[in-house]
């Protein structure tokens, strides 16, 4: 055992402590679970805690396992701002478990379809080509505010069908949301969770006044769709439609931009993988899938045990917290040869970033092709760039983000 292995094990890992995720100390922590502790209960310090599943196989049969584990405990530690069960519960298409799961996707699915993230890709072409051009005259820019938030910014303009202000300044209210721990983004000081309540209100708040405007002038857009849809012969409340906008938009905005940044971030510290990306432009598709596979964005979901499980040796309890760890399944190297390394060459690359099973990001599809089109244009420009500055990192443990990342670029 190391002298890092000694330390990790001689002290009590805790992965509520964002402090490992910004300095990103994660990755040894993670290493070492997976080797010596898979299936480990993080106390909470209350008498409580949580199970954390960190081997790939026990993640992705925890995902498929849908009769074991559900989902209405919500998908992030900690519950609700009111109690530790999540308000959202039964609501919300990850807070939901079957049947009600299959029939709420029904109606949220059209607003995600092909012919949507069509419209989404050409809408994200025209925004990335300006904030591109922009960058290049001022030889700069900071990637994770002037280009990163243009994927979002298009998929909710033609998803949610709004205007491109409108985009952004939702896209500002998630992220506060979201990086509720972060000084970038809120100001931290008093309870965290009455700032939860304030900032998912804020929200709430801006999807009542779009559903006063669709009421009187319905689109094809996902609050159109979801003032006349009927789950079990029954229209869905106002908070259940607004819960399904939150889950759409927290989604999207989150996972698109962050995973371009660190896409951005790899390629940087890994200039020759980049020299061959614009050699032999075929490999974008296996290098998009390499980024998701190493940003790992979304860090964790939470499940709860519905009876008691047998894993390993270990026994879990009906009602425990089970948490399912996408970036120490991404990492593991019984799966992934070479796991540490960022490599556009990998495959096969079956990384758990999406999820898996019934509960396979919805927006997937989209978020793809966001990417996509970024990359294939900053490859297709050939444009040069470095970094140029310290990168910050989100202050979270559940999205792993970058919040600044200054680019010289050419």
């Amino acid at each position: 055992m190391s002298a890092s292995d000694t330390e990790i094990a001689t002290h009590a890992v805790d992965l509520t402590d964002v402090g490992l995720f910004v300095s990103g100390q994660h990755t040894e922590v993670l290493s070492w679970l997976r080797a010596n502790d898979p299936v480990h209960w993080n106390p909470d310090g209350e008498g409580s805690g949580f199970w954390a599943l960190t081997r790939y196989d026990d993640v992705l049969w925890a995902y498929r396992n849908h009769t074991a584990f559900g989902s209405e405990r919500g998908a992030i530690l900690g519950g609700s701002f009111r109690s530790e069960a999540d308000t959202a519960r039964g609501k919300m298409l990850v807070a939901t478990d079957l049947p009600r799961h299959r029939l709420l996707k029904q109606q949220i699915h059209p607003a995600l379809s092909s012919a949507v993230t069509r419209r989404v890709a050409e809408r994200v072409r025209q925004l990335v080509d300006r904030a591109l051009d922009r960058a290049v005259t001022d030889g700069g820019c900071d990637f994770a505010t002037a280009i990163a938030t243009e994927l979002p910014a298009g998929a909710l303009m033609e998803v949610m069908g709004i205007g491109y202000n409108d985009a952004h300044h939702l896209i500002g209210l998630t992220r506060r949301m979201v990086g509720f721990r972060d000084e970038v983004f809120v100001e931290t000081g008093g309870e965290e969770r009455v700032r939860l309540a304030w900032l998912q209100a804020e929200i709430f708040e801006f999807f009542a006044d779009l559903m006063a405007e669709r009421r009187t002038r319905p689109g094809q857009d996902l609050i159109s769709l979801l003032l006349t849809a009927e789950v079990n012969g029954r229209r869905l409340s106002e908070e259940e439609i607004f819960y399904n906008c939150m889950n759409v938009a927290v989604g999207g905005n989150e996972t698109s931009s962050y995973t371009a940044c660190s896409g951005i971030h790899a390629l940087a510290e890994n200039p020759d993988q980049y020299a061959q990306l614009i050699e032999s432009p075929s490999l974008l598709s296996g290098a998009l899938e390499e980024m998701l596979r190493w940003g790992s964005t979304n860090a964790y979901v939470q499940r709860v045990a519905k009876h008691d499980i047998e894993l390993g040796s270990v026994r879990i309890r009906e009602g425990d917290s089970v948490t399912l760890w996408n970036i120490s399944a991404n990492r593991d190297e019984a799966h992934f040869a070479d796991a540490h390394t960022f490599d556009i060459h990998r495959t096969p690359n079956r990384h758990l970033t999406y999820g898996a099973g019934i509960h396979r990001c919805v927006g997937a599809p989209v978020a793809q092709a966001e990417l996509s089109l970024l990359f294939e244009q900053i490859v297709k420009r050939g444009i040069s760039f470095r970094l140029a500055g310290p990168v910050q990192r989100l202050r979270s443990n559940f999205i792993l983000g970058i919040t600044r990342l200054p680019l010289a670029i050419a």
